[in-house]
């Protein structure tokens, strides 16, 4: 649930100022950095590669959500509105993480906040694993949600400020959709088995957790720490000061006009990213009548599809220009997903999905390439494109549980054909930045 996890997914700001010159991290200002960049870090490949494992964590766990989606409403005993639930705690996660991660970089260093993020990642999984009843489950997705907000916000603002940034973001990225290929395997093996325990599926991405709070651990270990403040810096006046000058950068973030149309890109495109992958199992099952232990594995397809596309495209994008390159992307995805609703076959159903997905794969990185020379580095509103971001990974997928509850899943495709003709539209919109970077 990633974004693209979606997320990305990829939010905030590191001010890492209080840190020693030499136990800094590279300067990461934001999500979206001006040039130049730092010079590289002698252990930055494995902070990179350990970025990059934290998002194949991320996408494990987003990845699993259309595979067992159909046990949850079974196991259950719920109906698909009922899964609006799922969705919605995630985003309240979100957008948490969104209300404090500016504050956060001011007490803690970079490696402290990752490890918060992974450790609320673990607490999560650990919790899911015994089939706690559905309340304590909802509950389990708010705090994924708000771990997943810290650590691959974070994560993504220091990949973004190495050199080659473009290249590397494609790598993390790849890697969240290389998990959410991995995990609709693992998760129909074990679902479908006899008997079926689908929850213990969650024993994975909980050892997989484990693994991802020990490498943060070790990649980041000189930055995990609390930074103090000084003498003066509880006074009154430092305060008052410290509130106006963050309730002045809020207004200066509300009136780039650029904000709202590259909020609205991703808000869009999340959306169709988990609406598509969540519901795609359950209406092959429902509207197609395909065998349940056998569609389980189709959204691997489209997450296959996804991190080829970040692969193999992200190069390609951004020689020949991230605005040209995706437009062309919409154009073509939505063919494929005409292909997909009008093609009574499961497999150039399946077929046509995987496509979707390589074809959608490399627009979250493009995304911030471009919102990268759009936005002036002293205002980085990355906190509330990606918590705008979020909320359409939520409400897409919800407002299809509560039209289904009445009408069937079969309004899966209609939706998700008309949010791809949007995303083309808000994409259209974005302004072609007047710098380029390197």
């Amino acid at each position: 649930m990633a974004a693209s996890k979606q997320g990305d997914i990829e939010l905030q700001i590191h001010r890492q100022e209080n840190l020693s010159v030499q136990h800094a991290e590279p300067d990461s200002s934001g999500i979206f950095p001006e040039s130049p960049q730092p010079e590289v870090d002698p252990k930055q490949t494995w902070k990179l590669f350990s970025a990059g494992f934290s998002f194949f964590v991320a996408g494990i766990n987003d990845g699993s959500m259309g595979a067992l989606l159909p046990y949850m409403l079974r196991e259950y005993n719920i109906g698909t509105s009922s899964i609006a639930i799922l969705y919605f705690t995630t985003f309240l996660g979100w957008l948490v993480a969104a209300l404090t991660n500016s504050h956060a970089p001011k007490f803690f260093g970079l490696g402290a906040l990752l490890s918060i993020g992974a450790t609320l990642q673990l607490l999560s999984q650990s919790l899911r694993a015994w089939q706690p009843p559905f309340g304590l489950f909802a509950v389990t997705f708010f705090i994924t949600g708000l771990g997943q907000a810290y650590q691959d916000s974070h994560a993504n603002t220091f990949v973004s400020s190495v050199k080659t940034a473009h290249r590397w973001l494609g790598f993390i990225h790849a890697m969240y959709g290389f998990g959410c290929l991995v995990s609709p395997f693992v998760a129909t093996a074990i679902a479908s088995a006899d008997p079926p325990r689908w929850m213990l599926f969650y024993l994975f991405p909980l050892g997989m957790s484990a693994l991802n709070l020990t490498s943060v651990i070790a990649a980041f270990w000189r930055s995990v720490t609390f930074i103090r403040k000084g003498p003066d810096d509880g006074s009154v006046e430092n305060t008052t000061g410290r509130n106006s000058s963050a309730m002045n950068e809020v207004r200066q973030v509300l009136k780039l006009r650029n904000l709202w149309i590259i909020s609205c890109f991703y808000f869009v495109y999340l959306g169709v990213s988990f609406a598509a992958g969540g519901w795609v199992v359950q209406y092959l099952v429902s509207v197609r009548h395909g065998n349940l232990a056998t569609m389980g594995y189709v959204p691997s397809g489209y997450y296959g599809g996804a991190f080829l596309g970040r692969v193999i495209l992200a190069e390609p994008t951004h020689r020949y220009g991230e605005r040209r390159m995706l437009s062309i992307y919409a154009v073509l995805c939505f063919a494929m997903q005409l292909v997909f609703w009008l093609v009574p076959n499961i497999i150039s159903s399946a077929v046509a999905f995987s496509l979707m997905g390589f074809l959608l794969g490399p627009a979250f990185a493009a995304g911030v390439s471009v919102a990268s020379r759009l936005f002036p580095k002293e205002v980085q509103p990355a906190a509330l494109v990606f918590v705008i971001a979020q909320a359409g990974g939520a409400v897409f997928p919800s407002l299809i549980g509560l039209i289904a509850s009445h009408a069937g899943v079969k309004v899966l495709q209609p939706i998700v054909a008309g949010l791809i003709v949007l995303m083309g539209v808000t994409w259209a919109f974005v302004p072609k930045p007047e710098t380029h970077r390197d």
